[in-house]
């Protein structure tokens, strides 16, 4: 097929938007934090006349059969949410003509929208120096998405910035939304000689494994042993003590991505594919 006959067929019913999410915790649609997302994406892509199609997980792992996907479905464009940036469908996807818009990640020449995580980072260390902690320890996801990376890299420039050391071991690689190994290292964490007195987690959903760990080892929080977490959902947000945190912008994640898809397929060509870097909000609850 040339690209006048891919043109012609995947301009057919630009009405209709894909989104990629595979998220992997097997959470799904039940997600707290990724749902309100995908919500907002999807409430904005209507209220523009737009269809929503979720495109199954098992095409983004072959490097054909996600844009061919998208193509006989006449998608006219793809929003890619919680998804293994690094599988060849989706490399495949994003270098094609299809318009596409991230979320939390970036391809170069590809929209997308992030939270400001170096921001976000710098609050949360800045506010645990402020109540007097010295000895902080970092678990964060992952480390193959831009996310995580910018992260890790904020925490040390801060720590740095107010000359405290940060011990190899104080620096743990865990997973997003896992409450057992969370619980895991938080343990070990929490058994060091030299144990840390603040504990940055992952996300909110890790506290839940935090806190047992803390609990199992009678230490009190926020008395013995601080946490702050990341993305403020409300399950977090009820628990006591409430969990310090930061809060993402997800109705406006989810809108700016949709908006962003939309111009994309209505204004081809004209549209400038800067980032979208939203702000942030640091939540002070009782467990910093």
């Amino acid at each position: 097929m040339n690209s006048t006959e891919k043109s012609i067929e995947f301009s057919a019913n630009p009405k209709s938007l894909g989104i990629i999410y595979a998220e992997e915790s097997g959470r799904g649609l039940t997600h707290p934090f990724f749902i309100l997302i995908l919500n907002a994406f999807k409430q904005e892509a209507e209220a523009r006349g737009y269809d929503i199609t979720f495109i199954h997980p098992a095409v983004i792992k072959d490097s054909t059969a996600c844009e061919e996907y998208c193509r006989k479905s006449h998608l006219g464009g793809v929003c890619l949410v919680c998804v293994d940036f690094d599988l060849p469908g989706v490399r495949a996807l994003v270098e094609s003509d299809i318009p596409c818009v991230t979320v939390d990640h970036m391809f170069r020449h590809v929209p997308a929208v992030l939270s400001d995580n170096e921001t976000g980072v710098q609050k949360l260390v800045e506010y645990a120096i402020s109540r007097g902690h010295t000895r902080i320890a970092f678990v964060h996801g992952h480390n193959n998405s831009i996310v995580t990376r910018t992260r890790i890299r904020q925490f040390h420039n801060v720590m740095s910035y107010h000359n405290l050391p940060v011990p190899e071991e104080y620096i743990r690689e865990g997973l997003y939304d896992d409450i057992g190994l969370t619980r895991n290292i938080v343990r070990e964490l929490l058994t060091l000689p030299d144990r840390p007195t603040c504990i940055l987690l992952p996300d909110d959903i890790s506290y839940l494994g935090a806190q047992d760990a803390a609990r199992e080892l009678g230490l009190r929080i926020p008395t013995d042993i601080a946490f702050a977490g990341y993305d403020c959902i409300p399950l977090t947000q009820t628990l006591e003590p409430r969990l310090t945190t930061i809060r993402q912008s997800t109705d406006e994640m989810g809108t700016t991505a949709a908006q962003m898809l939309i111009e994309l397929v209505e204004k081809p060509g004209r549209v400038k594919r800067f980032p979208r870097i939203l702000p942030v909000e640091l939540v002070a609850g009782g467990t910093l």
